[in-house]
């Protein structure tokens, strides 16, 4: 696409090219954002601008996946591992002035415990009984039973301005205005949206040092572009900074000297999932058929040109962590022959266009005698057929979203029409053993970034997990 056309789409952010911006930068979302309010969002990136750029969580990961102090400087358990006592920073405040204390972090829980709010993760808290703030630098929270470590959620859900919000029945919090301008206490604070063209966000210079301090870049802002080719011309024309790129696309970037390619692993993954309440998916033989036959290393070579890892259990390398990892399968299951006569079913995916992937699935089964039809639906139809109440389909492919605590594997045993119950341990096993899905591929993030950008790490934790660390060369 030329030049001018892609500077139509971006809003001429920055059709001067990416000298003439500064020390702004420029990041390429295929999506909205859906929602700044983390009470109601599952937009992945939406979460991450939550995290590390509007707002601040409890607690945060270091790149090894362990917790850290972010805005909860200390903590300590009861004998019982019941209670936590959380202390919190007492130098941050809302961009409005308004001092941040426990309060809000005890608000945003008990409102993310209402299920009239519809907050996504509300099974994650299912365990918690009661979030009090006895001062304004201490959370209190209790638990029905003891917890083994800081809950995964502390680190995912940012905190909300109760000062701004708690007039709002929770049931209602999707009409809040807050929603449209919203009030941040993190590194950056929001300046304008325009819906399904682009966030921006500029740098609050009293961000306290105890926190990080001020972020180095100026502006950061998010434009939306969900045409691929656009999004290559805008990157390569330098009107963007960052792209998500096609794998088939990396060695493109890579030739261009003002670009990089940074891959990185997701906490996403590719599966099969089937139906076990209804032939033929209801005997385990077809289910162990099925993965005997899959060739993961030729669908990641074949369709991602490499950019993934094959997966031969639920959980990417990162995430398998000492307590299950003495129970993931380490390679292919052992081919088998003795698979059912006849095996035929069909497959259902989201889409209109090649389906490479489900191609390369259907072609390597029917190398062993199984017949897959691939039909393809949008993305609605799909959901209601998959996910509604009948769960009509044979298999289906899916994109599974992870969680660092695990509680994705609980959903997609649901989802097969299995009863998952007990940790991830016992998850874990009962997939290995049971197969209500044959994972396929872990994803990698690919983006192209411009050579200008410094500081920039991309892990597990998401894309923006070192915004405020990012740089432009020459500029401060």
């Amino acid at each position: 696409m030329r030049a001018p056309a892609a500077c139509f789409a971006l809003l001429a952010l920055a059709c001067s090219g990416a000298a003439r911006r500064g020390n702004t930068v420029i990041l390429a979302s295929g999506a909205d954002l859906q929602s700044p309010n983390p009470l109601l969002t599952v937009h992945p990136l939406a979460k991450q601008v939550q995290r590390y750029a509007l707002l601040v969580t409890l607690f945060r990961y270091d790149s090894t996946l362990a917790v850290q102090p972010y805005l909860a400087r200390r903590w300590e358990w009861s004998p019982d591992q019941r209670t936590l006592t959380v202390r919190l920073f007492a130098g941050l405040r809302w961009h409005d002035g308004a001092p941040t204390t426990a309060r809000d972090a005890a608000w945003t829980l008990r409102t993310a415990l209402d299920p009239t709010t519809g907050y996504p993760r509300r099974a994650d808290l299912a365990a918690l009984d009661a979030a009090t703030a006895p001062d304004d630098t201490t959370l209190v929270l209790s638990f029905a039973e003891p917890q083994a470590r800081v809950p995964d959620v502390l680190t995912d859900l940012a905190l909300l301005p109760h000062h701004l919000l708690d007039s709002i029945p929770p049931g209602r919090l999707r009409q809040a205005d807050w929603n449209r301008h919203p009030v941040g206490n993190g590194p950056f604070r929001f300046v304008a949206y325009q819906p399904n063209r682009r966030w921006v966000f500029e740098a609050n210079p009293d961000f306290p040092a105890e926190l990080g301090g001020r972020p180095r870049l100026d502006r950061f802002v998010i434009a939306v572009v969900d045409e691929p080719t656009t999004k290559l011309a805008a990157l390569t024309s330098g009107e963007l900074d960052f792209a998500g790129i096609n794998p088939a696309h990396a060695e493109f970037v890579r030739k261009d000297p003002a670009l990089r390619v940074l891959d990185y692993p997701l906490l996403f993954s590719y599966a099969l999932i089937f139906n076990t309440r209804r032939p033929p998916f209801n005997h385990l033989d077809a289910r162990q058929a099925i993965a005997a036959a899959l060739d993961r290393r030729a669908i990641v070579d074949g369709v991602l040109f490499g950019f993934a890892t094959p997966a031969f259990n639920p959980l990417p390398p990162e995430l398998a962590t000492s307590a299950v990892s003495d129970r993931l399968p380490a390679g292919p299951p052992d081919r088998r022959s003795d698979r059912p006569p006849g095996l035929s079913f069909q497959l259902l995916t989201v889409g209109s266009g090649e389906a490479a992937l489900e191609q390369m699935l259907q072609a390597q089964l029917a190398a062993v005698g199984i017949r897959a039809s691939i039909r393809q639906l949008e993305l609605s139809t799909y959901l209601d057929r998959v996910q509604g109440p009948t769960h009509d389909f044979d298999a289906a492919v899916m994109g599974v979203q992870g969680d660092l605590a695990l509680g994705h594997l609980a959903r997609l045993v649901d989802l097969a029409g299995l009863r998952a119950d007990g940790g991830p341990e016992r998850l874990v096993r009962l997939i290995a053993d049971s197969l209500p899905a044959v994972f396929l591929y872990h994803a990698r993030g690919v983006q192209g970034i411009n050579r200008r950008v410094q500081g920039v790490r991309m892990d597990l934790r998401g894309e923006l997990v070192t915004l405020s660390q990012w740089s432009v060369s020459g500029e401060r």
